[in-house]
């Protein structure tokens, strides 16, 4: 018989807190990298923008207010967003479409990169097809 493990973090008060069920696979750096990163993204007073529009969805914003739509115009939009002065401040975490894991800045920093010198945690959107569970009644899972 296997146990799987179940590792659940809650925010109480201003703390984050985990505990597991089971036995553990991940080392204790991991489980200290894990529980670190979780209590960045819920830092008290900032918040994670979704900055995670990939191209088509992006393309019908910038096409509405007449802006192109290119590889370079979403790399400056997202570069405004990730250099704006003090964001910082108000953000833990940005979301990020897997297009800007290799964005640069004007001064050649990936993006990834410039936020965690922020202080901000990048997390990435996969791109994940939504599929009806069977025997439901049209819930869907990614």
């Amino acid at each position: 018989m296997k146990i799987a493990i179940v590792t659940l973090f809650y925010l109480a008060g201003s703390s984050v807190h985990a505990f597991s069920l089971g036995p553990s696979f991940l080392s204790a750096a991991e489980k200290a990298a894990l529980r670190e990163t979780a209590e960045k993204v819920a830092t008290p007073g900032k918040g994670i923008t979704a900055c995670d529009e990939g191209p088509a969805t992006i393309g019908g914003r910038f096409e509405a207010v007449g802006i192109d739509n290119s590889e370079e115009t979403r790399r400056q939009y997202r570069q405004m967003l990730f250099t704006a002065p003090g964001c910082e401040n108000y953000l833990s975490a940005a979301i990020l479409d897997p297009e800007t894991l290799y964005q640069k800045s004007d001064e050649g920093q990936l993006f990834p990169e410039l936020l965690t010198e922020r202080g901000i945690v990048p997390g990435i959107k996969p791109h994940l097809k939504i599929y009806t569970l069977p025997g439901t009644n049209g819930d869907t899972v990614m």
